[in-house]
């Protein structure tokens, strides 16, 4: 039996963006694991084909149309999810979109849009959960998606970046929040590298179609190419770290430790932000 399988079976799962990519892939991983699994996700079709493949299966799952830009609606899948299905054992606040375009250029809506939902949609699933995991005393996970972006920096994809830079700090201090109050909740910085999903085809976008779309192309090329992973794929490994209880969970920890280290250099050097020839040819075209 497997760490993951010993940890979470018999437990519940919650995890939002469930209908695809990471999100479909944890909600899988959780079923073959024997947890009951609560799939939040605003696109129904996309989650219910997930659920039903796991009902199929032999595992329990629910669906909650969820819109986690609404915190009312996060309130609700977390009533939802207790009234069904019982105490939660693990949380995933997976889900997340992404914004191309020069920050002048995008419209208030977009950048109104991903901060509710890649940061505070976050924020907002752990005030909506963390009381009832605290009140039932037992242990928990909580896993929230940032992204190796969250060491790093690049022009076009501010929106998304400046997100996932803000999810891993919340969950510095969320971890610390814990320890401090001596609860048996777990909480991980899910830190993804390339992976196979929908995220550029779906991104909002700005002005500069051309531009826009030679990064989207270049981006979608590495997240689909050699060394990416799928989003079951990733779900697994993701799932793996989480029971181990570690904090930084990593798909690709070379990826990850090479943008660490370069991270650190440039604090510690207080380096100005510069892109790099390489970064505007790829980024102009």
């Amino acid at each position: 039996m497997s760490q993951s399988t010993e940890v979470f079976r018999g437990g519940v799962a919650v995890v939002t963006g469930a209908g695809s990519g990471i999100g479909e892939g944890l909600a899988r991983t959780a079923a073959e694991l024997g947890m009951q699994v609560a799939l939040a996700d605003i696109q129904v079709e996309r989650m219910e084909r997930v659920a039903e493949d796991i009902r199929k299966s032999g595992g329990r799952a629910i669906t909650v149309q969820t819109d986690t830009s609404d915190p009312a609606s996060i309130d609700r899948l977390a009533a939802t999810v207790h009234e069904q299905l019982g105490d939660v054992r693990l949380l995933m606040n997976n889900a997340g979109i992404e914004m191309l375009g020069l920050t002048w250029e995008l419209p208030t809506e977009a950048w109104e849009r991903i901060i509710r939902i890649n940061v505070l949609g976050v924020i907002h699933g752990v005030r909506a959960f963390v009381p009832r995991m605290l009140a039932a005393g037992k242990p928990a996970f909580i896993g929230n998606l940032s992204s190796i972006g969250g060491l790093g920096m690049m022009a076009i994809q501010t929106g998304y970046i400046l997100s996932k830079h803000a999810v891993l700090s919340f969950s510095e201090c969320l971890r610390m929040e814990m320890e401090l109050v001596g609860a048996p909740i777990s909480v991980s910085a899910v830190l993804p590298g390339p992976i196979a999903t929908r995220i550029f085809e779906d991104a909002t976008t700005g002005r500069d179609r051309a531009k826009i779309e030679f990064h989207r192309r270049a981006m979608q090329e590495m997240t689909h190419g050699a060394g990416s992973l799928t989003g079951k794929q990733a779900a697994e490994v993701i799932l793996a770290g989480t029971a181990r209880k570690d904090f930084f969970v990593s798909t690709h920890p070379e990826l990850t430790a090479q943008m660490a280290r370069q991270r650190a250099e440039h604090l510690a050097t207080l380096s100005t932000p510069t892109l790099g020839e390489e970064a505007k040819k790829m980024l102009l075209g």
